[in-house]
C-alpha cells in the first residue's frame, strides 16, 4: 500500500482530502498533529500525535517509514518548510506544499490566472511568505531533485464556513446576523469584481489526483471551482438562501483598509491583496494532470449546506460586537459625508 502523511489534516481543506483518501484501498493514511479535532479523523486513519516543530520527537515517532507522499498544510514561513526538508529529504517520493493563490501578482495584468502568472503581492505578508516558501522548495527541486508539488488554493470552504469578503476577527457569523437582522452589509468595491469559491470536497478531487502523480513533480497547480461569481452575486445568494432581503452597502477597499487599521483589521491584505481583485482561474493544467477534476458543488448548493449546518450548530454562531459596531460607524460616517457633499 502507498503511505501518505498529512501534516495538520483537520482543517477546512485537509479534512476533505483525508476523508476522501481514507476511502481509497490503495492508500494507508497518517495524520500528524497535536491531537486537535480528532473527531473529524476517519477511524482507519492513523494519528501521530506530535508537534511538527519538535523534530526529534517527530523523527522518533515516524521511525523508518518511507512515504509515498508527505502533505504539508500548516507551513507558512520558509523556516517551516526548511524544517520539513530536513525531516523528509530522502524519505518521501513526493512532498506537496499548500501555498496560496493570493500569491499571484496583485494587481494582475489580466483577470485570467494561470500557473504561469507572476507571483507578487506587495499588499499581504502572508502571500509573500508563501511565495518565499515556493522559491525555497523549487530551488531544492532544481538543485537536488527534492520531489515537490505546489498547490495553490483560493477561497475554499466547507459546512462550517460561509465565504465572505469583509468580516471581523471572529469570522463570518456577525455578517450573517446582520443580513438576518435586515442591517446594511458592507461589500468591498462596487460588488462587481469576480471571485471564485470552491467546496472542499471538490478541491479534494484535484488534490488526491495529484498524489503519486508523476506529472505533478516539480510543478505548481491551483485548484479551484470553474464557477465565477461577482461579490454581489455571492452575498445575494446567501441572502436568498436565508430567505431575506440583502441590504448591500458598497465601500471602496482603500477606505475599508484605512478605517480598519485602527481596529486591527488587515483589509489591505485580505481585500487589496486578494478579494477585491477580479480573478478567473484557468484550471486546464490541473485537468490535464487530473482528468476527473470537475466542479460538482455550485456555490448555491454549497452555501445552503453551510448555512443549514451553521444554523443548526449554535456553537458556530460566534458574535462579534466590535466588528458590528465598526460596520455601523463606517456606514454612518459615509452617510454623513454624502449629505454634506455640495456640487
Amino acid at each position: 500500500m502507498r503511505k501518505a502523511l498529512f501534516i495538520g489534516g483537520t482543517g477546512t481543506i485537509s479534512t476533505a482530502i483525508v476523508r476522501r483518501l481514507s476511502q481509497d484501498p490503495l492508500w494507508e493514511v497518517y495524520v500528524l498533529n497535536r491531537g486537535n479535532r480528532t473527531e473529524v479523523i476517519p477511524e482507519n486513519v492513523k494519528l501521530i500525535k506530535a508537534d511538527i516543530n519538535d523534530e526529534a520527537d517527530v523523527l522518533n515517532k515516524i521511525g523508518d517509514i518511507k512515504w509515498d507522499c508527505v502533505c504539508e498544510f500548516i507551513g507558512f514561513t520558509v523556516a517551516q518548510v526548511e524544517r520539513d526538508y530536513r525531516l523528509f529529504k530522502g524519505k518521501t517520493k513526493q512532498y506537496i506544499y499548500i501555498s496560496s493563490a493570493s500569491a499571484y501578482h496583485k494587481p494582475s495584468a489580466g483577470y485570467v490566472i494561470t500557473e504561469g502568472t507572476t507571483l507578487s503581492n506587495p499588499h499581504w505578508e502572508y502571500s509573500r511568505n508563501k511565495k518565499a516558501c515556493e522559491e525555497f522548495l523549487f530551488d531544492k527541486y532544481s538543485s537536488e531533485g527534492f520531489p515537490v508539488t505546489i498547490v495553490r488554493p483560493s477561497h475554499t470552504y466547507d459546512e462550517r464556513n460561509v465565504p465572505l469578503g469583509v468580516h471581523g476577527k471572529k469570522g463570518f457569523w456577525q455578517v450573517i446576523k446582520r443580513i438576518l437582522d435586515g442591517k446594511p452589509v458592507i461589500i468591498q468595491g462596487d460588488g462587481s469584481s469576480l471571485w471564485t469559491v470552491t467546496w472542499n470536497d471538490d478541491f479534494a478531487i484535484g488534490y488526491t489526483g495529484l498524489m503519486a502523480n508523476r506529472h505533478a513533480i516539480g510543478e505548481a497547480f491551483h485548484i479551484t471551482s470553474d464557477e465565477s461569481l461577482t461579490w454581489d452575486q455571492i452575498y445575494r445568494t446567501i441572502a436568498d438562501t436565508l430567505g431575506v432581503e440583502l441590504k448591500a452597502y458598497h465601500v471602496a477597499s482603500d477606505f475599508l483598509s484605512a478605517c480598519g487599521d485602527k481596529y486591527g483589521f488587515d483589509f489591505e491584505g485580505s481585500l487589496t491583496g486578494d478579494k477585491s481583485v477580479s480573478v478567473v482561474f484557468d484550471n486546464s493544467k490541473l485537468k490535464r494532470a487530473v482528468p476527473q477534476m470537475r466542479t460538482n458543488v455550485t456555490f448555491a448548493q454549497g452555501v445552503k449546506r453551510s448555512l443549514d449546518y451553521v444554523l443548526a450548530h449554535p456553537e458556530l454562531q460566534v458574535e462579534d460586537p466590535e466588528f458590528d459596531m465598526w460596520c455601523d460607524k463606517v456606514i454612518d460616517a459615509l452617510e454623513r459625508a454624502k449629505s454634506e457633499v455640495t456640487l
